[in-house]
């Protein structure tokens, strides 16, 4: 069956997913102005190694960093090198970590010292999507309660959601089966089953949904040049509320 894991399994994922919560924790403190995307993707490799762990981006298709970086207007992928963190900045940390073999994806967003008010208020609704995604991994639900439930709420708050990049499965390997829409479906999917592990990530934008891949073909931003946030947790479904994995 597609994407479900057993109770031994999903423990090390939420081994994983630990340190993954963890890594974004420790990166987050060194965010201020004047450190560079690379430095913080030091620190963060060097932490999930210090667990006994490995960076799961690393190498991950050609990647060249263990986190992915985004700054404002970049969406995902962004790559750690010299660009420096300036004051008012947002920046997004994608992290994934293997134990054992098993993985875990989360991501957040930060501001770089003092942020404007419109830069606070998509921070705060891309993680409330991103929770409100989650809380419909439930038994008896589909695939697409949780993209509509994601979608609905980041409308309402007159933002545009990202649809050309998904959340996805996670297991033994980063990306598995099911893709996780963060969009409204019009067909429901398949059902929800114990045991499946989801990487519910939604990507929200200011202004509209359109992304362009910029020339390291890597680097995803906004087509329109405005802000984008980006929030993800790995989680589990159980007989009861779903497990959030990455959760330090």
């Amino acid at each position: 069956m597609i994407g479900t894991k057993t109770k031994g399994e999903i423990d090390l994922m939420r081994q994983a997913g630990r340190v993954v919560g963890q890594t974004i924790e420790e990166v987050s403190r060194y965010i201020k102005p004047g450190i560079t995307s690379g430095e913080l993707d030091k620190i963060g490799e060097e932490f999930i190694r210090s667990r006994g762990m490995i960076p799961a981006f690393k190498g991950l298709y050609g990647f060249p960093g263990s986190i992915c970086i985004s700054f404002n207007e970049e969406v995902v992928h962004g790559i750690p090198g010299d660009r420096v963190l300036k004051e008012g900045d947002i920046i997004s940390l994608d992290v994934g970590a293997t134990y054992k073999g098993w993985n875990a994806d989360g991501a957040a967003t930060f501001g770089v010292g003092k942020i404007s008010e419109e830069a606070e208020r998509l921070l705060k609704v891309t993680r409330e999507a991103t929770y409100i995604g989650i809380d419909q991994m439930r038994l008896g639900h589909y695939l697409y309660d949780i993209s509509n439930a994601i979608h609905d709420y980041v409308e309402k708050q007159r933002y545009s959601i990202v649809t050309q990049y998904v959340g996805h499965g996670i297991g033994r390997k980063v990306h598995e089966e099911p893709q996780v829409p963060n969009f409204r479906q019009p067909v429901r999917g398949m059902q929800l089953k114990k045991g499946m592990c989801l990487a519910v990530e939604p990507m929200v934008n200011v202004g509209g949904p359109e992304t362009v891949v910029q020339p390291d073909e890597w680097t995803v931003v906004t087509k329109d040049g405005t802000l984008s946030c980006h929030w993800e947790h790995s989680a589990a479904i159980t007989d009861g509320d779903p497990l959030i994995l990455t959760l330090p």
